[in-house]
C-alpha cells in the first residue's frame, strides 16, 4: 500500500474514531500525536505536517474531480468492490474528449472514493443546497453492489 492510501485509511479510522473537531477537523496536535506515529512506523520516510497538509488538498482535489464527475454526467457510477469508476466505453469517450486531462480516472483508481467522501467529502456541503449521499443511493446499491448515479 502506497503512503497517500495508508494516510487516507488511518484518516479514516480517525473520523471513525471521533478525533475530529466538529467541521470534520483533525487538529495538527492530532495528527502528530495519532496519526503520524501509526504512518511513520508503516512507511520508509517519514511525514511531517506539511506533507499531510499537502496530501490534504490532493485528496480533496480528487473528491471533487470523482463526485462531479458522478453527479454532473449520465451514466457514471462507482464500483466498491473494484474501486473504480463505470460507465460504457461510449460514456467515457465522449467525456474524455471535455476532460482529456482526466484520463487516469478511467483505470484503477489510486484512492478509494468512500474513504475520501469521509475523510473530505463530509463537510464540503452545507445549506439547503447540498445533497445527502444516503439519500441519492438505495440501500441495496450501498451492500456492495455496483452504483449507478445518472443525471
Amino acid at each position: 500500500m502506497d503512503d497517500a492510501n495508508e494516510l487516507l485509511h488511518l484518516l479514516v479510522d480517525a473520523s471513525n474514531t471521533g478525533l475530529h473537531d466538529a467541521n470534520g477537523s483533525l487538529s495538527k496536535q492530532n495528527v502528530e500525536r495519532v496519526i503520524f506515529p501509526r504512518l511513520n512506523a508503516k512507511i520508509r520516510f517519514p511525514k511531517t505536517y506539511n506533507h499531510y497538509l499537502s496530501r490534504m488538498k490532493w485528496f480533496k482535489k480528487q473528491y471533487n474531480k470523482m463526485s462531479t464527475l458522478m453527479l454532473n454526467n449520465s451514466g457514471f457510477g462507482w464500483d466498491p468492490i473494484a474501486k473504480t469508476l463505470t460507465a460504457s466505453d461510449k460514456v467515457w469517450k465522449d467525456y474524455l474528449k471535455s476532460h482529456p486531462s482526466h484520463s487516469k480516472l478511467r483505470e484503477k483508481s489510486v484512492v478509494d472514493y468512500e474513504d475520501l467522501k469521509i475523510v473530505v467529502g463530509g463537510g464540503t456541503a452545507t445549506g439547503n443546497s447540498s445533497i445527502a449521499w444516503t439519500l441519492m443511493i438505495p440501500m441495496q446499491q450501498l451492500m456492495g453492489k455496483k452504483i449507478e448515479i445518472s443525471g
